[in-house]
């Protein structure tokens, strides 16, 4: 069989944002798979984010080196290495980290994934197909329980009217059983992190991740912005990685619930258009004092203790916020589709998703009422 030219492909970089990955043997487990990648025009790229463990000499041993490392010619796959020359979190991490990469496509990947051999061709296959396309990603499931929905992406993210973020598959904390059931490319309003496909250009033209943020939700602004400048945000389920979560934070940690809360509040400020964000930051706050009563109830204080903070942290930090709320608008205005500003809506959700889920029972994506 005869191998189509790579120079045919667009050039694809796979870049994993690492920190300390073998502490949970991350990048023992989960690299080869990455290696395993039948794509032509592929780099892969492990920007290590100052770890304090043995990860860069185990990177090294794996062939891991700088681009003007001779040596890399003996992989099929390149693989480079990029040491950042501190802690920049999960945002600011990225944010230098690419500025080395050059590529037509990045795909933003967790340390604690794996893949599918054949992950990568068909969503460059779908965004070569539809200029407007600007991000994607693949099906998520969890990488412990294989049969389930992963909670950081599932099968594509929603947001709801009051700005609270779900998914096909995943709705709060209840995951559904992947029977196939979300199977269809979507567009959809987000899409995860865990493993990102993003246009190079566009990632930098909106301004990348906001570095403010550290960890959480900022691939959720991210792909606010490209919504708001007439860009695509898909999701592709003939690509399937498998996620273990929690890998820069634990699941239940209240440093994780205060970022989450202060960011999700950050991302309805900054993106929601006109006065209708002032309304949804309000309804926000009593619905996070809700959220609050409920940790109380449950003995969870520091949770409680976290939303405190979240919304100490939110307030104080207002000004700034005004004007990131301007500068965006200004960014998205001068980087939209073809020069045509349009808010794509698709993947918004009219109802409360935090009513249909602990209200109404309603406890899978498909059974929510429209």
């Amino acid at each position: 069989m005869t191998m189509t030219p790579s120079a045919n492909f667009p050039k694809v970089a796979v870049v994993i944002l690492n920190y300390n990955g073998m502490k949970e043997d991350y990048l023992a487990r989960f690299l080869p798979s990455v290696y395993a990648s039948i794509y032509p025009n592929l780099e892969l790229y492990v920007a290590d984010n100052k770890s304090t463990d043995n990860s860069v000499a185990y990177l090294k041993s794996e062939g891991f080196h700088v681009r003007t490392d001779s040596s890399l010619n003996e992989y099929d796959l390149p693989r480079y290495l990029i040491e950042l020359e501190e802690n920049h979190w999960f945002a600011g991490g990225y944010n230098r980290a690419l500025k080395e990469v050059e590529a037509d496509y990045y795909i933003l990947l967790n340390s604690d994934v794996k893949v599918a051999p054949d992950w990568i061709q068909p969503i460059i296959n779908l965004m070569e197909s539809d200029a407007q396309i600007g991000a994607c990603q693949p099906k998520v499931r969890m990488e412990s329980t294989p049969y389930l929905f992963e909670h950081a992406g599932a099968s594509g993210g929603y947001m709801d009217k009051w700005g609270y973020p779900f998914c096909r598959g995943r709705i709060f904390t209840k995951v559904e059983e992947d029977r196939g059931q979300y199977d269809d490319v979507q567009e959809v309003f987000w899409a995860t992190g865990a493993a990102l496909f993003i246009r190079k250009e566009l990632f930098h033209d909106l301004g990348g991740f906001d570095e403010d943020y550290k960890a959480h939700m900022e691939e959720i602004d991210l792909c606010w912005r490209l919504k708001r400048a007439n860009y695509k945000v898909m999701v592709c389920p003939q690509s399937v990685v498998w996620h273990v979560g929690g890998g820069t934070l634990p699941q239940h940690s209240p440093q994780k619930a205060f970022l989450n809360f202060r960011n999700s509040l950050s991302t309805v400020f900054k993106n929601e258009v006109g006065n209708k964000a002032y309304t949804i930051v309000f309804i926000r706050l009593l619905l996070d004092a809700v959220a609050g009563l409920r940790f109380l109830l449950n003995g969870e204080f520091a949770n409680v203790w976290a939303i405190i903070r979240a919304h100490w942290s939110f307030f104080t930090q207002y000004g700034k916020n005004k004007q990131k709320r301007s500068l965006t608008a200004e960014v998205v205005a001068r980087h939209c589709y073809n020069g045509q500003p349009h808010y794509r809506a698709k993947g918004l959700y009219d109802k409360s998703i935090v009513w249909q889920h602990f209200v109404k029972g309603k406890q899978t994506f498909d059974k929510l009422e429209r």
